[in-house]
């Protein structure tokens, strides 16, 4: 395993790369407010076929913020300079939640350099997420507004995290005919992101299937091997 950090505009994006050399890179983007340690268990199964690259997005793990607030598009351009910096020009590519958005966003502009996408509890918009998740985010991002002025030190990185929620991503769906990368939409039975709002963007790419597994929206941790399984079966089939 090698470790280290890129320099992506004005930030430093920490990574991890296992596998071997060799092997066709895989990219692996988590979700708000996590790390890559969130995908330890999926960097342990697809390390056996691929060169996984996982990182700290943007603002997260160990990765800085650099100037500006934190936003899905710059984090998206964040992971193309990943890409090259690491020669990965033809590669597959995982997002989960806010990192399925980060991967559409990449994948609009650069689908060419995609073989297969899978996008993972991911939404086009915040009203993508069930009311009974968002309305509560909603409440907690004003009262970390007005708290981030009266105390910046203590609440400005949950204003942050909280913001991204609230405000973004805004994916116009018929954009995503610019996604001609194989994909797999994935989610869970008892997701936080509408099932409508899945089948949306599944409708909504050319080259797609859908796949709704048992679980919410955190099965990957919660059960590994059923998802691992999952995207393994997708990706082998290519």
């Amino acid at each position: 395993m090698k470790e280290g950090f890129v320099p992506s505009g004005t930030a430093r994006i920490h990574y991890e790369l296992h596998g071997e050399e060799n092997t066709k890179g895989l990219i692996l983007v988590h979700g708000n407010g996590g790390s890559i340690r969130y995908f330890d268990d999926q960097i342990e199964f697809f390390k056996k076929y691929y060169k996984v690259l996982a990182i700290d997005s943007r603002g997260h793990g160990e990765s800085t913020f650099g100037q500006g607030s934190l936003s899905l598009t710059v984090m998206a351009d964040d992971l193309y300079n990943i890409a090259m910096n690491f020669g990965f020009y033809k590669f597959d590519l995982l997002g989960f939640s806010d990192g399925a958005s980060i991967s559409m966003y990449f994948a609009m502009k650069h689908n060419d350099m995609l073989d297969n996408l899978i996008l993972y509890g991911g939404n086009l918009n915040p009203w993508g997420v069930k009311l009974s998740f968002q309305v509560p985010v909603f409440v907690s991002y004003q009262v970390n507004r007005l708290a981030s002025f009266l105390n910046p030190a203590m609440a400005n990185l949950n204003k942050e995290y909280l913001g991204l929620m609230v405000n973004e991503p805004y994916i116009v769906p018929e954009d995503l005919s610019k996604i001609t990368a194989r994909t797999l939409v994935l989610a869970g039975k008892r997701d936080l992101i509408r099932s409508s709002h899945t089948k949306k963007i599944y409708r909504c790419l050319p080259n797609a299937e859908l796949k709704i597994i048992p679980g919410d929206h955190f099965v990957s941790k919660k059960d590994p091997e059923n998802f691992n399984n999952t995207v393994w079966d997708f990706l082998r089939k290519a």
